[in-house]
């Protein structure tokens, strides 16, 4: 389904001012190395989960307060379509209204959609069948950007309010998001979060 003229492709593209007169700085989008990532987001996992278990003991607002200034600075230079890491190895929790909203932009029935795609998890969550997502373009957009489930507009969550709720979450987004190492990266250097 096409989008908008002047919609932005992907928000961090949007948020990276990529977004040039109605299409994408093709010139900005060199493939991120996925295999260099991984293996760096495992060599830092212990020192990483450490770190985020010793934000549980931190003042809320002070984290809070760092995380949305790492949030801002690294999606003002990070292009998300250089990566896709998310949607080739995590699938988002399809809500019902997630169901409706992309059955809708394929002109399919919920029922079919949800027959076609997803699949019940562990946690009796709708997920999807199979990764990559069925739904990721050959360039790293997405098919169904403006019909996207919430977890996916809102991935990799750490713009929200008291994230030390989702801490663990985090760390495992470190193992499949660059922009979240980078982000734990920087904050382990910050004065008020290091630990003790």
């Amino acid at each position: 389904m096409p989008q908008p003229k002047n919609w932005p492709t992907d928000t961090c593209t949007a948020l990276a001012g990529m977004h040039i007169e109605g299409s994408f700085n093709r010139a900005a989008l060199a493939a991120m190395d996925l295999q260099a990532f991984t293996a760096r987001a495992k060599s830092q996992a212990v020192e990483n989960k450490k770190f985020l278990k010793s934000l549980t003991r931190k003042d809320v607002r002070v984290v809070d307060e760092a995380f949305h200034r790492e949030h801002e600075d690294v999606f003002a230079e990070t292009n998300c379509l250089t990566c896709a890491n998310c949607c080739k190895t995590t699938s988002p929790i399809f809500y019902p209204n997630d169901v409706e909203r992309a059955a809708r932009a394929l002109g399919l029935k919920p029922g079919a959609f949800a027959e076609r795609f997803l699949r019940i998890d562990e946690d009796r969550d709708y997920v999807l069948k199979s990764l990559p997502c069925p739904f990721l373009l050959p360039d790293n957009r997405c098919r169904i950007y403006e019909f996207r489930p919430k977890a996916c507009r809102d991935y990799p969550h750490t713009h929200r309010k008291k994230i030390n709720q989702i801490l663990e979450l985090t760390y495992r987004n470190t193992l499949v998001c660059p922009a979240v190492l980078k982000m734990v990266d920087r904050l382990k250097r910050h004065p008020l979060l290091k630990s003790a």
